[in-house]
């Protein structure tokens, strides 16, 4: 009876959508109001699907599987693009983490003030694109989805953003349309190679295809790297790995907080899910090989993103390259290629996507009250706005990775992955984290312990409706960090057998 839960969790946003449209653009009260309660439905959905799922079960659960498209080709069966949804190990945080940021950054929109109507099913939009990301079965239909999340993200930067929104927005579309265009290329070729798009028929295909040694010896060979490559270009470029990072960089800068916390927190584990579902899983001979690769690429995205945040001195590109830097933990666990490693990846996703929507949330307060996001210029704010003082050091401390936080839990086994294969390349990477402590604790106390400035005299401190969703991301980070087993066992099942399939 519950095989359709996963379309009701990705198509429930819809429904506040409807009702938007109904409301006048003059209503912006009603409009933001129904724009928040339209990230309810979807988040009680994947919290009723968090609960119902099993843990030892060792398949997809929740599974829906329709024929959709048929493509007849002579003498041959065709190819069959199907409507297949459902959850696993792996897909299961993301939502939950997607539905949690969804609704607190909808909270967080309360100051949007232009096209209230617009922005918000734009934002709804996105959220049902996203959710579809993490449980669409068929490549196909995951494509689909992923190009949905990168039109409503385009809009929503472009026009609410800040001054240089445009020319971000166009950063944004020319670096994800250039990773879609190399995803649909390899989605095209596995098509073309295996016949299928449905991802429980490739994982049966592939795994039946690497079993047999002479593969390696014909021309299929360069075929199935070409792919790959492809593959792991495309969701490089989103989680976002070095070189391909500068677009990132300029959208946490220009995009309104609200969007932001969405991006960095939801948008960017995109590619970390790419990674992992489509170039590890179906892939294992090829992603063994490209380990030591992606290990000193992860090395260079934790030291590249650490150094740059350290000498930054606005408070949006210190959390722009800590992304980067945090990106590359992700590539360390992934590249570890064992249980420990692929464990911490997935950690890291949900733990960084909690803790970079609560900074960003912590900065919409700041710039709504301040006007100003420079640190140098809001010295001394502990005085003024004590309580969100005090939120914006303990986000700080879940970021350096402070033991009782996510942020230490999710380092902590990627590091221990990457210490059994690379135990150099770990240790050069351990001064990431010692930069990080530095970055944060620099911007934090340069912001809020320092010289108090008259102009904050008549500052107030937070409100209820702003220090609600920061306590509950809060208290998520470090429920998570003291019973780390409340997300890994979901995930555990699973990632044995992404395991098993490489060899580990």
């Amino acid at each position: 009876m519950w095989n359709g839960l996963p379309t009701w969790v990705t198509f429930s946003p819809i429904l506040g959508m409807l009702v938007l449209l109904f409301i006048p653009r003059q209503r912006n009260r009603w409009l933001k109001w129904v724009g928040m309660a339209g990230t309810l439905p979807p988040l009680i959905l994947a919290i009723t699907m968090f609960v119902l799922f099993d843990p030892q079960s060792r398949g997809v659960q929740f599974a829906q599987h329709v024929s959709w498209i048929h493509i007849p080709i002579p003498q041959s069966p065709g190819w069959k693009l199907s409507y297949a949804m459902g959850a696993d190990g792996l897909s299961l945080p993301l939502v939950l983490m997607t539905t949690i940021i969804a609704a607190l950054a909808a909270v967080g929109s309360m100051y949007i003030k232009e096209r209230v109507k617009s922005y918000f099913l734009l934002f709804l939009l996105l959220e049902t694109a996203m959710l579809g990301v993490f449980l669409a079965r068929d490549l196909f239909l995951f494509f689909l989805f992923f190009e949905v999340t990168l039109v409503a993200t385009y809009f929503l930067v472009g026009i609410w953003g800040y001054m240089e929104r445009e020319r971000a927005a166009n950063q944004f579309l020319l670096y994800n349309g250039l990773g879609s265009a190399l995803m649909l290329l390899a989605f095209g070729g596995l098509l073309l190679v295996f016949g299928t798009l449905n991802l429980d028929q490739l994982l049966v295909r592939t795994s039946q295809l690497f079993a047999d040694p002479e593969w390696m010896q014909g021309p299929l060979r360069q075929v199935i790297w070409g792919i790959f490559l492809c593959i792991l270009i495309a969701f490089g470029i989103k989680l976002p790995a070095f070189p391909f990072h500068t677009w990132m960089l300029r959208v946490h800068v220009e995009a309104p907080p609200a969007v932001v916390m969405i991006h960095s927190g939801v948008l960017l584990k995109m590619g970390a899910y790419g990674l992992i579902r489509f170039g590890v899983d179906l892939f294992p001979p090829l992603v063994q090989q490209m380990a030591t690769f992606l290990a000193v690429l992860g090395l260079v995205n934790i030291l590249y993103g650490a150094a740059l945040a350290f000498v930054q001195r606005d408070l949006k590109r210190v959390l722009a390259y800590s992304s980067v830097s945090h990106m590359g933990i992700i590539l360390f666990g992934i590249a570890a290629l064992n249980f420990s490693g692929l464990q911490g990846a997935v950690f890291q996703a949900v733990s960084h996507g909690f803790i970079s929507a609560l900074m960003f949330l912590i900065i919409a307060v700041l710039y709504e009250r301040t006007g100003t996001t420079m640190i140098d210029e809001m010295s001394g704010l502990a005085k003024a706005m004590p309580v969100l003082s005090g939120v914006l050091l303990a986000g700080g401390l879940a970021l350096l990775g402070l033991p009782g936080m996510s942020g230490f839990v999710s380092e902590f086994l990627a590091f221990l992955g990457m210490f059994k294969q690379y135990p150099v390349i770990a240790g050069i990477g351990a001064l990431g984290l010692i930069l990080a402590a530095a970055y944060t604790l620099r911007a934090v106390m340069a912001a809020t312990f320092g010289p108090f400035l008259d102009r904050w005299e008549r500052l107030t401190d937070t409100k209820a409706v702003e220090t609600v969703p920061m306590l509950v991301l809060l208290g998520l980070i470090i429920a998570i960090g003291v019973y780390p087993q409340m997300l890994g066992e979901p995930m555990q099942t699973t990632l044995q057998m992404i395991v098993t399939r490489i060899g580990g």
